[in-house]
């Protein structure tokens, strides 16, 4: 049993007790996830499942489909109504800034509720180990698609790019939260042709729609240069990441390359001095439209003042060029890769 001593301020630190996980005012058992009152958390840490109330003996592990730094992604299925969920497992043996981020995807997944970011349906804690059930997207990540698909055309891409600025507008707007870590393996897709935003474990909860953050995680590919340097920075910061998914997306390669042209950077460094010091990407005007062209080059400007908001780009002319077209992504996403859930 871990149990902070008497002078330090046991809202800052984590409590594992009777097979609960507490941090702060979030508290997490066996029977699922909540947010309590201090009070609450001082007495008996106990949260009563209701009889609609999922629970983890109501689901049979098929298969892992996904592995991460902290963690494993399973395909669950319940038991009685034969529906799929992505089941995350953590365990949580690991050092306390890594369980900080852990609470924090937890409160976020507890309270975000929108069409356009993966919905959470349940948290549990048990035997040292953290489940988070989650919405199962049966076409895996954008970069699972991109495997397969090589590049997105642009009628999909502005579907796609108009999906995931709502995901964002909610998330800026309404919950203050800064994802900072959006990139292609975290935009999920189904064969509905839905996208939605995931994975909140590094994601910051601002005090207002104009805070400004200054801490330094997520991937690095897709920082944006005020990230990277240690300057504060703001929602824009997710804007800029968002342009270079949308240009990887369009041409089938990460925007900035290599001086060796290998796939990948070796030498953190490097990259960093072409984000932070060289020109931004853009995309090439005799490939796309000057629409998309714009509006790749209104998301990733150095400067994050001259950077469009997610608000201000649901405007641009990019977003609405195509709607004449009827552009069907749920066929696009079903076409070009089998969804699980169909097995």
């Amino acid at each position: 049993m871990e149990i902070p001593s008497p002078d330090e301020d046991s809202s800052a630190k984590f409590l594992i007790q009777s097979g609960t996980f507490i941090d702060g005012n979030l508290l997490v058992n066996s029977d699922g996830v909540r947010v309590v009152s201090q009070s609450e958390v001082k007495g008996p840490p106990l949260i009563k499942p209701t009889d609609n109330q999922l629970s983890l003996a109501d689901v049979d592990t098929i298969k892992v489909i996904g592995k991460g730094n902290r963690g494993i992604v399973q395909l669950v299925q319940h038991k009685w109504t034969g529906q799929f969920f992505a089941s995350k497992v953590i365990q949580m043996k690991v050092e306390e800034s890594a369980r900080k981020h852990i609470a924090q995807e937890l409160k976020i997944n507890q309270s975000s509720q929108c069409p356009y970011v993966v919905v959470c349906y349940q948290s549990f804690y048990d035997n040292g180990t953290v489940s988070i059930i989650l919405e199962y997207m049966d076409g895996g990540s954008l970069v699972d698609f991109l495997r397969k698909v090589k590049t997105i055309p642009e009628p999909f891409l502005a579907v796609i790019c108009k999906q995931v600025l709502k995901g964002l507008l909610y998330l800026h707007r309404e919950k203050h939260i800064i994802h900072r870590d959006l990139k292609p393996s975290n935009l999920l897709i189904n064969h509905r042709g839905e996208i939605k935003i995931t994975d909140f474990g590094v994601s910051a909860i601002m005090a207002s729609t104009s805070a400004r953050a200054l801490t330094f995680v997520g991937t690095y590919n897709y920082m944006s240069p005020e990230r990277l340097t240690g300057n504060n920075y703001c929602y824009k910061s997710d804007i800029w990441s968002l342009g270079l998914v949308l240009l990887e997306c369009a041409t089938g390669k990460f925007p900035y390359t290599p001086p060796d042209q290998e796939e990948e950077w070796t030498n953190f460094y490097e990259l960093m001095e072409a984000i932070v010091d060289g020109p931004p990407p853009s995309a090439a005007s005799d490939q796309f439209s000057c629409e998309f062209c714009s509006f790749i080059s209104a998301c990733v400007q150095g400067d994050p003042n001259n950077r469009w908001s997610a608000n201000e780009l649901m405007g641009h002319p990019f977003i609405s060029m195509y709607e004449d077209l009827n552009v069907d992504l749920a066929s696009y996403f079903t076409d070009a890769g089998s969804p699980l859930a169909t097995f």
